[in-house]
């Protein structure tokens, strides 16, 4: 699993640069995932 703490595009994967996410919040952590790719990034 990859996974980024750091946008080099905001708002859009690193990996595959979609602007397509799931959103989740687990343990206080908001977690975002890439529908594109699958890429999980807390922010």
């Amino acid at each position: 699993m990859n996974f980024s703490l750091d946008n080099k595009v905001s708002g859009r994967c690193d990996n595959c640069n979609s602007a397509y996410f799931k959103s989740s919040v687990k343990g206080g952590v908001f977690l975002r995932e890439c529908r594109e790719c699958g890429m999980k990034k807390s922010i």
